[in-house]
């Protein structure tokens, strides 16, 4: 007998849960089923299947697998790599169908599946059709076959192809002991590159710190290693090796939002007139700056796949967000591949004598990281329905509602919005001036008190 299907696993860009408890090899069979039939309704015949190093890894891609050839799908083993290596073997095998088992930044006992079908990344409603499909059993039988492919190789040459540093650099680089240790190391000595490497084992143990470079503390190692070596710059992974940290020699944190910038004025030189798409977390500076090179700023939802979902729609050359999820359509495939675009932001520091002044000049302004306010599951939406419908905000120039509540003003902004992953809401400021800052943070303290009254506020 099959267990229920928990309904708290299908997130709405991938489905997520904690292993052997939410997340079980049933279940994940389960959404095998689902998965092949679908691929088979749209006409594909295989799917790839990728796993980062999580020690559950290999019995849940089995699973998945299992699920998959019995209904008259094929699956492609494409074994322990980083998740955007499990993109490229989807265009790499011609199948245009893939599965990544990840758990991504989550905790060791988290994993979850980020999935493609037919070249479309499923995100909201199709994920949660995939659940409705196991509940009414629309899953069909047969008995496709099961086999194993090689692409890490091809994906190297090319990278390798593709990318030329104008010179050597020495680097740190930082994997958190996340699948990207497995290739990134070989890929960047390959471009060029000396390398001071840490925690590049893949351990699905994550012993030494979170793979999520995203937070400040996971990057502490990085900013020392500079400190103690004649590397340059520092790069660092997240678990299964989407998302890019940057650090300067000096210790500054370079965040995705700004990293954009550069690729942003490189891309923009070669392609004139192209869109940019960035995500309602990211400086207000990007518009401008933009603009500036010649390109289109257009700011969208937060969500890997709704990213995507608008590079495709759109044909824009480049898209961003907050998170390190960086979206190069330009020379590559358009979807987030964090050793891709280290690869890239060394190309462009590598043609400057000092690898950081490109770093250095790009503009700043006071900000705040992504602060959050835990809630119950389902309270965060709640409360900025709310706010769309009667938050009050003097002397703005601008609400944007296309996710959550961003207000601009003259000197700054302040954003509120629920996540899509955890029950919590993600607030983010930044202003010309850390006066402008403390008024545009006190506006919403107001706005969000007087909506749900009694909320703990992280600021």
């Amino acid at each position: 007998m099959s267990q229920p299907l928990p309904a708290e696993i299908f997130k709405a860009y991938d489905i997520r849960g904690i292993i052997n408890k939410s997340l079980t090899t049933d279940v994940v069979r389960r959404v095998g089923q689902a998965l092949g039939s679908l691929a088979l309704e749209q006409g594909q015949t295989a799917i790839a299947v990728g796993r980062d190093g999580r020690l559950s890894g290999p019995e849940l891609a089995g699973a998945l697998m299992d699920g998959i050839v019995s209904t008259g799908c094929d699956a492609i083993d494409v074994g322990c790599v980083p998740t955007p290596v499990t993109y490229f073997a989807a265009y790499e095998l011609g199948c245009h169908s893939c599965v990544s088992v990840t758990g991504s930044h989550n905790p060791p006992d988290y994993n979850g599946l980020k999935m493609v079908i037919g070249g479309t990344t499923l995100a909201l409603d199709a994920i949660q059709d995939l659940k409705q499909r196991i509940e009414a059993g629309k899953l069909k039988t047969g008995s496709g076959q099961k086999r194993s492919a090689d692409v890490l190789g091809a994906y190297v040459e090319k990278i390798v192809g593709d990318v030329k540093l104008a010179r050597p650099l020495k680097i740190v680089m930082d994997c958190g002991n996340g699948v990207a240790g497995a290739i990134a190391p070989e890929l960047f000595k390959r471009l060029g590159c000396e390398i001071v490497p840490l925690y590049c084992e893949v351990d699905g143990n994550f012993p030494n710190h979170h793979p999520d470079p995203s937070k400040p503390e996971n990057l502490k190692d990085v900013i020392q290693a500079l400190k103690d070596t004649d590397a340059e710059i520092g790069i660092a992974f997240d678990g299964d090796g989407d998302r890019l940290g940057v650090v300067t020699k000096d210790g500054e944190i370079i965040y995705p939002d700004r990293q954009l910038m550069l690729f942003a004025a490189d891309v923009l030189s070669r392609v004139p007139g192209g869109t940019v798409i960035y995500d309602v977390k990211c400086t207000r500076l990007l518009a401008p700056w933009i603009r500036q090179h010649g390109g289109v700023p257009l700011m969208w939802n937060t969500g890997h796949a709704l990213v995507k979902a608008k590079l495709k729609e759109t044909g824009a050359p480049l898209a961003g967000e907050m998170s390190g999820h960086t979206f190069f359509k330009e020379r590559w495939y358009g979807f987030d591949d964090g050793l891709y675009t280290g690869a890239r932001l060394l190309e462009i520091l590598s043609r400057a004598a000092d690898a950081n002044a490109p770093l250095k000049t790009l503009p700043n302004s006071p900000s705040t990281p992504e602060l959050n306010i835990k809630m119950a599951e389902g309270e965060p939406f709640a409360l900025l329905d709310k706010l769309k419908a009667s938050g009050k905000f003097e002397d703005a120039s601008e609400v944007i509602t296309i996710d959550g509540v961003r207000v601009e003003y003259p000197d700054g902004f302040g954003l509120a919005r629920p996540s899509n992953t955890t029950p919590v809401v993600v607030l983010r400021f930044e202003a010309d001036d850390t006066a402008a800052l403390a008024r545009i943070q006190a506006a919403f303290r107001q706005a969000l008190s007087a909506v749900w009254p009694g909320i703990a506020l992280p600021f």
